[in-house]
């Protein structure tokens, strides 16, 4: 039996596809948004279309960003001989919080899974290895510390090796099993800080 008429049916299913969103959240944010004053919510569309119609791989680190170049990589301040190799945006942003990394980035999308079907091909590996034809000095791995996450830091680090470039891993201040995306900004830091050669 339905509860509610279409339209709010619709709303809740289509909330409820969001990653993180359950039926209870999805209800209530349905019901949140129906209650919102109508230009607030036309706002909330228009911001929707516009991230998902101008947003992009920055051409350098392929974080997401509405330019050709993100602020980071076009930030002649940073130091582009270090590049810290990260497994999405969310990952890059955690980082930059700690405000204290001054090297660039490298946004590889996922992480090597042979479980889930994702080889080094599917992952932003090919671009990772163009940018290392440059002077980069030390590549920093800071892949999350799962079992996908070990075995993209191996893998990593058994390609760029050969090439005399130093390669670091994030320190243990990480937990195993732990998102970057949802711890503090000190352990991140302590992480960074006692990073060691691979």
């Amino acid at each position: 039996m339905d509860l509610y008429s279409g339209y709010i049916n619709k709303l809740i299913e289509e909330l409820a596809a969001l990653p993180g969103i359950g039926n209870k959240s999805a209800q209530r944010l349905a019901f949140h948004l129906i209650n919102m004053p109508k230009d607030k919510v036309t706002r909330l569309a228009e911001a929707i279309v516009d991230a998902k119609e101008n947003v992009r791989y920055c051409r350098e680190c392929y974080t997401l960003t509405d330019r050709e170049i993100c602020p980071v990589c076009a930030n002649k301040n940073r130091n582009h001989k270090m590049i810290m190799v990260v497994e999405n945006t969310r990952d890059l942003a955690a980082y930059e919080k700690t405000g204290r990394y001054e090297g660039v980035y490298h946004v590889l999308h996922g992480a090597i899974s042979p479980m889930l079907g994702i080889g080094p091909g599917d992952i932003r590996l090919k671009e990772l290895i163009e940018r290392l034809q440059g002077e980069v000095e030390e590549v920093i791995i800071a892949t999350n510390s799962s079992l996908e996450g070990e075995t993209t830091a191996m893998y990593i680090s058994k390609m760029i090796k050969p090439a005399g470039i130093k390669v670091t891993r994030i320190a243990s201040g990480v937990p195993v099993g732990g998102d970057l995306e949802y711890i503090d900004e000190v352990t991140l830091l302590r992480a960074l800080e006692g990073r060691v050669e691979m």
